[in-house]
């Protein structure tokens, strides 16, 4: 069958995109790789991935696709379910033959939900590389693991599969991502762009309640792909990619395991490439100097909070003081760190947000995000925030995907948690130190320059937005008291 691979146009400008780890439209334009559906794609000739976001395309150009495929597996998202929904059933009015299949975290904890639309013929639960790619060759769903279809007017729930255990026997998303995509569109503010992004494994052993991934798609059992795999690719992608600049791991976990780091390390050096990953605060030195020498530049690093007792209620894995010998060992051996940190988690109050933004001031990493606490469901933070009443009816974005919170708790209302992340932005950003380090930059650096020029723009037009929704939200909190 001839299949249409589809990260959707959920919003305009849904930058984040679908299948990224933190579905949401970022403050500053951010494209990550439809890595997932990349996969089966390339263990189907005739097929097409259409990454819509990037690539700047339409709801309506890509509904007119529909008439030249006969199979569409659309990966779909918390925040963009509802549009892409009404996509599919525009795209079967448009090619009624057409399959339609759904996939990612919604097709996985609510797959009677999804398939409430007469539009969507199946869905696969967690992976679905092999899944897809026997239907696309002619099995019968009742005969495919971890599926869920309409069968005499009911739903089917097969028994779920294996995960994937042989990694090198998947393709490389690289060659599919030079058949279909352009990637001098991929840009992320805090990578060397153009950049490319790959996985050297699946799943991750920590347990952190909020984390989308493991919880409903890859699961907490880590798998490997070879070395010499890893390398293989690597290897091809600079020589198929001209003016590539860096290439970045996006595995949950990339550095989990010492020896295996420190290994790949070994055979990373000699390619002479930049690369970037994914860290635990766990990670210790010697691994770090590793990942320098072999070429490392920066890392993202989820620090989350800068509370101990909010790290404990998330199962972080990690406290304190190991994220802070963590960045001291990072900034001797000149790695660069984004950190990442959440308002909103379950303990969170308008000290523990305080004890945060100091934290993270006294790190100084060289560039923060601060996202707002979301609890998809499927998550042991969503079931959390269901059982103590804490979450809202409220959308989790704005029209065009960016955060809004969908949870309260007691003395944090919607408001304030939007509030602190500006704040939390602001006192970030304006002190000296950190404020010199983007002057020099743009000074320096011509197209740095016109980088951080956009990225303002982009920034300053998103917290009037933000502020704006403040200010309505304690009008309305303000006019129901009276």
């Amino acid at each position: 069958m001839r299949t249409l691979f589809l990260n959707p146009p959920s919003f305009e400008g849904f930058d984040g995109g679908a299948s990224s780890r933190w579905p949401a439209s970022r403050e500053i334009e951010s494209y990550w790789y439809p890595v997932w559906l990349c996969y089966p794609a390339g263990m189907l000739p005739d097929s097409k991935v259409v990454d819509a976001p990037p690539h700047k395309i339409s709801i309506e150009q890509t509904v007119k696709m529909a008439a030249d495929f006969e199979l569409l597996v659309l990966f779909t998202s918390t925040p963009g379910f509802d549009v892409d929904v009404r996509m599919a059933e525009m795209m079967k009015d448009v090619n009624p033959r057409l399959k339609v299949a759904f996939v990612g975290p919604p097709a996985t904890v609510e797959p009677d939900k999804v398939l409430r639309s007469s539009a969507i013929d199946f869905v696969v639960r967690r992976e679905f590389d092999y899944q897809i790619v026997d239907y696309a060759n002619g099995k019968p769903l009742d005969q495919i693991p971890g599926v869920s279809y309409r069968k005499n007017g009911h739903i089917v729930h097969n028994p779920e599969g294996g995960y994937i255990e042989n990694l090198d026997a998947l393709p490389w998303v690289t060659k599919v991502y030079k058949r279909d995509l352009d990637f001098r569109r991929y840009n992320v503010p805090f990578l060397l762009n153009p950049y490319i992004a790959l996985y050297t494994s699946r799943g991750c052993p920590a347990m952190c309640t909020f984390c989308l991934w493991p919880q409903t798609h890859s699961g907490h059992r880590w798998r490997l792909r070879s070395i010499d795999d890893v390398v293989n690719e690597v290897r091809w992608a600079k020589e198929n990619f001209p003016g590539l600049k860096e290439i970045f791991f996006d595995d949950d976990t990339f550095n989990y395991k010492k020896e295996r780091t420190i290994e790949l390390c070994r055979k990373l050096g000699p390619l002479g490439i930049t690369w970037s990953c994914t860290s635990r605060v766990t990670t210790d030195y010697d691994t770090l100097k590793a990942m320098r020498e072999a070429g490392c530049r920066l890392m993202i690093v989820g620090y989350e909070s800068g509370d101990p007792q909010i790290l404990k209620n998330i199962k972080k894995g990690a406290n304190l003081e190991m994220a802070k010998r963590f960045t001291r060992d990072a900034h001797k051996l000149g790695l660069t760190i984004h950190a990442d940190f959440i308002i909103g988690l379950p303990g969170e109050t308008r000290e523990t947000i305080r004890r945060t933004i100091e934290f993270a001031k006294s790190l100084d990493t060289e560039t923060i995000q601060v996202s707002i606490a979301h609890p998809y469901p499927g998550t042991e933070f969503y079931d959390y925030v269901k059982k103590n009443g804490l979450i809202t009816i409220d959308s989790m974005t704005d029209e065009k995907g960016h955060q809004l919170p969908n949870i309260v708790y007691p003395g944090l209302d919607r408001a304030e948690l939007v509030d602190w992340v500006e704040r939390f932005y602001g006192e970030y950003y304006f002190r000296p130190r950190a404020a010199w380090r983007i002057v020099r930059k743009a000074i320096f650096n011509r197209e740095e320059r016109s980088r951080l020029y956009k990225e303002a723009r982009e920034y300053l037009a998103l917290r009037s937005k933000r502020k704006k929704f403040v200010k309505e939200q304690r009008q309305q909190a303000y006019a129901g008291g009276d």
